[in-house]
């Protein structure tokens, strides 16, 4: 069976894959265009080769296995048309980007970032604005692995944790949970909110100037699913009337984001570049994820994290 995979897991790892009875063929995405070698390919192992490669052209393609948690880069309404199977990479990197949440909830509570530019000066200066994180509310938009092992490692400071999904249905780890319906409710009680919900047409854009006047005054924003749940315009709008206390992002509606930003240049608002998921594990649980749904599709077996292409995730 005849797969095309766009990263390279190492010789062991893809002679596991081999041995499945694939035949695998390496390109990188970054060097990837339509040709002879590759048009008859049944499975497509990659993060967003989708630019350069027209999968109209595949006429075999059966599979797409997605090294990443979104699936924006996919052109959805042909993979549905051609009922070509998607998964993704959901809960692979829920781990790290849990660690990554609770760092930055911490660096912005405890002012990290004045402490670091007072050491830089050599200056010695007692802050008496430091918080705790015990006892605050804490909402997430989305309830999903991310936020559960986001959760989960907050329970330990004893905080009351609230989410949103679309039914309010009950979640582990999570003290109430509320539906879309009640997004302002959950919004005006949360001292810090989290934004782990998928981007769809619903979802885009859901954090703009009507939602952000329901926030808590003073309260954090942090943003590790998509830029395009927020209207940057509108944050930035909130950010100059002091709307927030502080907000953490570490993905945008253009990546990388542009020079001229203004976000840039607000000392209570924390970049990173889209840099969450990483950590010294992303290859062998992705690479875990892959081999399994691997030998589970040339074994007949069903997959896993199989996308709804009607919901979006």
């Amino acid at each position: 069976m005849k797969t095309l995979i766009t990263y390279n897991y190492g010789q062991e790892k893809m002679e596991r894959i081999g041995n499945l009875g694939y035949e695998i063929i390496h390109i990188h995405e970054s060097e990837i265009t339509n040709c002879e070698e590759i048009k008859d390919i049944e499975v497509l192992v990659c993060y967003n080769p989708f630019d350069n490669l027209d999968i109209s052209k595949l006429e075999n393609l059966k599979l797409i296995i997605l090294s990443s948690i979104g699936i924006d880069q996919v052109p959805i309404d042909y993979i549905r048309k051609k009922e070509i199977f998607l998964t993704n990479n959901k809960g692979g990197y829920s781990i790290p980007i849990s660690e990554w949440v609770i760092l930055k909830i911490l660096e912005i509570l405890k002012n990290s970032r004045k402490f670091y530019m007072k050491q830089s000066e050599k200056k010695w200066q007692i802050d008496t604005s430091i918080l705790e994180l015990y006892g605050k509310t804490i909402g997430f938009i989305g309830t999903g692995t991310i936020a559960m092992e986001t959760a989960k490692r907050l329970r330990g400071f004893e905080t009351n944790i609230l989410g949103l999904n679309t039914e309010g249905r009950d979640v582990k780890y999570f003290n109430k949970c509320y539906s879309i319906e009640e997004i302002g409710e959950i919004l005006s009680m949360s001292d810090i909110v989290i934004l782990s919900i998928p981007h769809t047409k619903k979802t885009h854009h859901l954090i703009n100037e009507t939602t952000m006047n329901m926030f808590k005054k003073d309260s954090c924003l942090i943003n590790i699913s998509r830029g395009s749940i927020i209207d940057e315009r509108a944050l930035t709008k909130k950010l100059i009337e002091g709307r927030f206390r502080a907000v953490a992002l570490d993905v945008f509606e253009h990546e990388p984001l542009p020079a001229h930003s203004p976000l840039w240049d607000f000392e209570n608002v924390i970049i990173t570049p889209h840099n969450c998921w990483v950590s010294e594990m992303r290859n062998e649980r992705r690479f875990a994820y892959i081999y399994e749904n691997m030998k589970k599709y040339i074994n007949g077996e069903n997959l896993i994290n199989l996308v709804n292409l009607n919901k979006g995730y």
